[in-house]
């Protein structure tokens, strides 16, 4: 706790320090008396407290801070040209943050209708937390979501649960909790389609129902060099 604090008191004496202001109900990023966000020694904008990726893109600097992590119709609304190859011997471009999607199978991280992490779920995110340490991460989101069995506020809540409990354990592995953002879209967006026939809570519409019960994970840094 102390530690924390200490470290909240450095931050924001640098930033008093460099000028910087921000303010919450208007801004997510620290801008300074130019009002031009301010930046770390590697380029990165610095964020508030008040920062979410939904945020970000009602921000005036949310794409150009944080375009990977934003919908592509909030920061490309026009479909852009193609990009002409660079010239021979011609210095080759800044790395920007790339985003890798994992969907990962609730079935491998959950029990049917729980939010408690299985053994074989644990191993997929040790493997998402592996190549975590094999970028500079700038943010991971989790989104969880269920089947269509059940009601609607509770499927919601289950997709929550589920998504927290995955920031959990990111956490207790050593990724920073400020980094790890977490949504639940209940049962609203199945892949599954009409493919499965009927609403009882029958064995075989659980089993078809499976691709749904899943959590999305984007995993978003830059290339290390």
């Amino acid at each position: 706790m102390i530690q924390n604090i200490v470290k909240k008191s450095l931050l924001v004496a640098l930033l008093a320090g460099i000028g910087v202001t921000a303010t919450a109900q208007e801004r997510v990023y620290a801008i300074d008396a130019r009002d031009v966000v301010a930046r770390s020694g590697t380029g990165l904008c610095w964020r508030t407290g008040y920062w979410t990726p939904a945020a970000a893109a009602a921000d005036k600097a949310g794409c150009e801070c944080d375009k990977d992590l934003l919908p592509k119709e909030v920061c490309e609304p026009k479909a852009a040209a193609p990009t002409p190859a660079a010239p021979a011997g011609a210095p080759a471009a800044t790395t920007k943050p790339t985003g890798e999607k994992i969907t990962v199978a609730a079935d491998a991280l959950f029990d049917f209708d729980k939010a408690v992490l299985r053994p074989e779920g644990k191993a997929k995110l040790d493997e998402l937390v592996a190549k975590a340490g094999a970028v500079n991460l700038e943010v991971i989101l989790a989104v969880g979501h269920t089947d269509r069995i059940g009601g609607e506020a509770y499927n919601q809540k289950l997709s929550e649960r589920r998504a927290a409990a995955v920031k959990e354990y990111l956490v207790g592995k050593g990724i920073e909790a400020n980094r790890v953002y977490t949504e639940g879209k209940g049962k609203h967006q199945p892949v599954t389609g009409d493919k499965c026939k009927g609403n009882a809570k029958t064995k075989a519409l659980i089993e078809c129902l499976q691709p749904d019960r899943r959590v999305e994970i984007e995993l978003i840094g830059t290339t290390k060099k």
